[in-house]
């Protein structure tokens, strides 16, 4: 360790100073009893002298730090050899940072003043003036720990924040900003928003500066309740609710603006289903009503309107119980138990009893409502009114017996079809082909009756249908009221129709190019017994002498056709064709009247 001289001392309590700046103050009164902390190092760092304010910053004696060399009490080297370095090129040191390693061990945090004294050319020594701003120092290591930790909290927030400065600069935005916005902002740079393009709800394009960041900053206030809509670089759009807020200091002057951006999207989306299922439920034919665990009626559609007679004004608030009849009041206590246990209760069919008093049948479903926590605090009820599904129901079981009825008399007609053409078969091959014929025949008179519902053909339809299958069926002329046949007339008159143009084909008009088939028909009598009259009659055909010389043909043109209707029939033979006329009542022939209409 150099011994300090007395010279060295002097050297630093006595600079040269002019006369003037030597009377300006006590030099050395105030490096000994001075505040400020001082020190004398030598050219080669080695300490020379400290006053008092100095030793107190360390802590140490002046025998254990004077002699010593500065570089010890420095703990980061590089630092001390940077001051030494500067200092003996001539350079002065203003409030340079460091740190000192007090005699405790702890560190002191300190700035360095400092200027060498030459002699020569050559450094001599050097004063140092250290202020010590460990406080400060730790205050400003809390403040970047507050303000990393208020960074880190924001980055991990869901929802978007960015601040500006309070010119509208963009000082910082955290990552769920950016990911709203779709593009990276650039901090110093971008101004106002963080978002790529603005648009008001109705669409119009929205300056950045004019958006309610800016509002916010030009006016010095908070900006509230005004949604936007943002366009990413992508092209995509979300709706967004902001909400800027100016930052002031302490006295309360503009020194920036925080933003919150809550995306809307999943809330508008949220609004557009729950208004689309509001849309279906309120379109809903069917009655659909909500109630408490308590029976209380909390929702009502135009569906339940129509059903039961209530309005929603007369219905919401009153228990559910007013539209049950008094001998199934004790449904709905079963209906909420099952409801309470989470339980959906499967369609089933009641009645439920109209505001007017009327009774209704009603295919009846009723499932739990549960809260956002899943908790059950109601039901739903869906109440189809059946009325018209239980007369389709009667309707089709009596049509079913009717078709049975029916069916059992075609199996009839087929079978004595059947029965007389084998007595008249002379080949097992002329059979079959005589009972496909004839079969194929009151298959077509079947058919014009399911086009119709059952309810009946006209003798037209019917004519035209069983000539169909025959060479020059056009020539058949057709003339009489109009007439709808009821289903038996139709069965019975085709089974003849078909008798007649086969017979035709053979022998008669039909076989050649000659000759005309004239069907008339007409209705004569009184209103309360009326007759119906029916002809078929071939003129200018080939000599025809009978018709199928008593056979099948026959037997249905004289006895089953005209019995089936309770009528008469008569078959001529002239010279150039046959007639084959009908007489029946017409209750028995026409639709209508036959079925009371």
């Amino acid at each position: 360790m150099k011994e300090v001289t007395q010279a060295d001392v002097v050297a630093f309590k006595s600079p040269e100073l002019s006369g003037e700046d030597s009377r300006a103050f006590d030099y050395q009164d105030f490096f000994e009893n001075g505040a400020v902390a001082l020190h004398l190092v030598s050219a080669d760092g080695v300490i020379l002298h400290a006053n008092q304010a100095e030793l107190d910053l360390l802590g140490f004696s002046a025998e254990k730090y004077v002699g010593r060399h500065i570089a010890e009490f420095y703990p980061d080297r590089d630092v001390i050899d940077d001051i030494l370095a500067r200092l003996t090129r001539g350079e002065k040191i203003t409030r340079y940072p460091a740190r000192l390693r007090a005699c405790n061990g702890s560190i002191k945090h300190v700035e360095i003043t400092s200027s060498g004294h030459f002699r020569d050319g050559k450094l001599i020594n050097t004063r140092c003036f250290t202020v010590d701003v460990t406080a400060l120092e730790r205050t400003r290591t809390e403040l970047r720990q507050q303000g990393s930790t208020y960074h880190q909290i924001l980055d991990a927030l869901p929802v978007a924040i960015y601040t500006t400065d309070q010119h509208g600069t963009i000082t910082y935005y955290n990552r769920a900003a950016a990911d709203l916005a779709g593009t990276e902002p650039k901090v110093g740079k971008d101004k106002w928003c963080v978002t790529f393009k603005l648009f008001t709800p109705d669409g119009k394009e929205l300056p950045h500066d004019e958006c309610p960041m800016a509002i916010a900053l030009k006016e010095n206030r908070p900006v509230r309740n005004q949604e936007a809509i943002a366009r990413r670089p992508d092209g995509s759009f979300f709706p967004f609710l902001p909400y800027p807020t100016p930052l002031r200091d302490e006295h309360g002057n503009l020194i920036g603006a925080v933003n919150m951006l809550l995306d809307l999207t999943d809330r508008q989306r949220a609004e557009e289903v729950r208004q689309h299922l509001s849309e279906i439920v309120e379109s809903s034919f069917d009655a659909i009503v909500s109630k408490d665990l308590n029976a209380i009626i909390k929702s009502w559609n135009r569906g339940a309107e129509r059903l039961f007679g209530y309005t929603a004004d007369e219905a919401i608030g009153r228990p559910v119980t007013m539209l049950i009849p008094d001998n199934l009041q004790d449904e709905e206590p079963r209906i909420l138990g099952r409801i309470r246990r989470g339980e959906r209760v499967e369609t089933y069919e009641t009645i439920r009893q109209r505001k007017d008093g009327s009774l209704v049948p009603v295919s009846l479903t009723v499932s739990p409502m549960r809260n956002a926590t899943g908790r059950i605090i109601g039901a739903s009820k869906i109440a189809r009114d059946i009325t018209s599904a239980r007369e389709n129901e009667h309707r089709i079981r009596m049509l079913m017996r009717e078709v049975n009825h029916r069916v059992k008399n075609q199996y009839s007609v087929i079978l004595s079809m059947i029965r007389e053409t084998n007595k008249r078969s002379e080949t097992p091959s002329q059979f079959e082909s005589q009972v496909r014929e004839r079969i194929m025949a009151l298959s077509r008179s079947h058919d014009l009756l399911v086009s119709a519902d059952w309810k009946g053909a006209t003798i037209n339809e019917l004519l035209a249908a069983q000539a169909r299958p025959f060479p020059r069926g056009d020539v058949i002329d057709m003339s009489g009221p109009s007439l709808v046949l009821s289903p038996n007339a139709v069965q019975y008159l085709g089974i003849a129709f078909h008798e007649l143009a086969t017979n035709s084909a053979k022998y008669g008009v039909l076989s050649g190019d000659k000759g005309q088939i004239a069907v008339t028909w007409s209705v004569s009598g009184s209103r309360a017994s009326r007759t119906f009259h029916l002809t078929w009659a071939e003129t200018d055909g080939p000599m025809v002498q009978t018709i199928g010389h008593g056979g099948f043909g026959t037997v249905v043109l004289k006895r089953v056709a005209p019995a089936a209707v309770s009528g008469q029939g008569n078959l001529e033979c002239g010279p150039h064709g046959i007639t084959w006329s009908l007489e029946a009542p017409l209750a028995a022939v026409e639709a209508s009247v036959a079925n009371g209409a």
